[in-house]
């Protein structure tokens, strides 16, 4: 809290600092509540997170078409892919709003706070459902809509009512649904899918928890205190490290799988071994930090960003892949 003075030696009254003071400046201007509230129901979409489904989709899209898909095609899958997402997100607020007020990293969230009422997000959650599938349905295909159905079905059902405060392996099959935008997509351009949407489909399954664990190293005292058993909860770094280092491999293996089933290039591989040899070492590098045999921090979240780096770049050479002229 600051106090202002006025010219004359009088006191002002007190003005707040912080968010809260942000906040109700918002509010004061024209159209400001509604500002609010709207920014906190796009909150409730998780948008981080659907940037990074979005990001796997285009070029999956572009393999399938073995080009460029129309403009229209990859505009409208889009859009139906941030509003199933977005749907898929806002079920899981709803419906982990009692953890999430406890859990400092989520505390904040619109539905924690109660700034949204539980009624009116299941509400925003399921017209935003109903709605990303009608829209599969009527403007691209049925495929793709079925497909978008299992990805919210995986997520917000087995993931979130099921696995997640049951089993330390949440993250590995809950992860399904993160991995769904490849098979979306291709549907999408072929109304099928292929071998090689399922290699591309491998390589996100096995990428997932060596991308979600070292996060979940950072917040382990906040899904302790929730009851959530994230596998770094229950067991110790070192075992969590091994693990990663193993998903890893198979991810690598998948990468260079789909090598010969969609026809990639040499570029393409190369790309693909390199990202995952340096990908493969930063988790080698955390389980020997882990196990005690190199010095330093554990650098859990060097890796998480890494992950992050090796997806973006490995589906950017996918794509840069196809219109290579040899």
């Amino acid at each position: 809290m600051r106090t202002s003075h006025l010219t004359n030696g009088q006191t002002a009254r007190p003005q707040e600092d912080g968010p809260e003071a942000a906040a109700a400046d918002v509010e004061q201007r024209p159209g400001g509540w509604f500002l609010r509230r709207a920014g906190a129901y796009v909150a409730l979409t998780k948008p981080r997170v659907i940037e990074l489904l979005l990001v796997t989709t285009v070029p999956t899209m572009i393999l399938a078409a073995d080009g460029l898909p129309s403009f229209w095609l990859i505009v409208t899958t889009l859009i139906g892919g941030a509003g199933a997402a977005g749907s898929a997100n806002a079920f899981n607020m709803w419906w982990d709003r009692d953890i999430d007020q406890v859990m400092n990293r989520t505390k904040k969230r619109p539905l924690a706070t109660g700034e949204i009422t539980p009624r009116a997000g299941l509400v925003f959650a399921s017209i935003l459902g109903l709605l990303s599938l009608a829209w599969f349905a009527l403007v691209i295909n049925w495929a793709a809509m079925w497909l978008t159905l299992g990805a919210i079905v995986i997520y917000v059902v087995g993931y979130t009512m099921i696995l997640k405060r049951r089993t330390p392996q949440n993250i590995v099959w809950g992860g399904i649904a993160g991995c769904m935008p490849v098979f979306i997509g291709w549907a999408s351009v072929t109304g099928g899918l292929s071998w090689a949407a399922l290699a591309l489909f491998g390589i996100i399954f096995f990428w997932t928890p060596p991308h979600y664990w070292p996060l979940s190293i950072k917040f382990k005292k906040d899904y302790a205190a929730a009851n959530v058993p994230m596998l770094p909860v229950v067991s110790d770094d070192k075992r969590v490290a091994a693990e990663m280092v193993g998903y890893t491999i198979a991810m690598i293996a998948c990468s260079l799988l789909l090598t010969p089933l969609a026809g990639m290039s040499w570029v393409y591989t190369l790309v693909a071994a390199v990202l995952g040899g340096w990908f493969l070492w930063s988790t080698i590098a955390m389980l020997r930090r882990a196990q005690g045999k190199a010095s330093g921090k554990l650098g859990a979240m060097k890796v998480f960003h890494g992950s992050i780096t090796y997806l973006s770049l490995l589906f950017v050479a996918v794509a840069v892949d196809v219109f290579l002229p040899f």
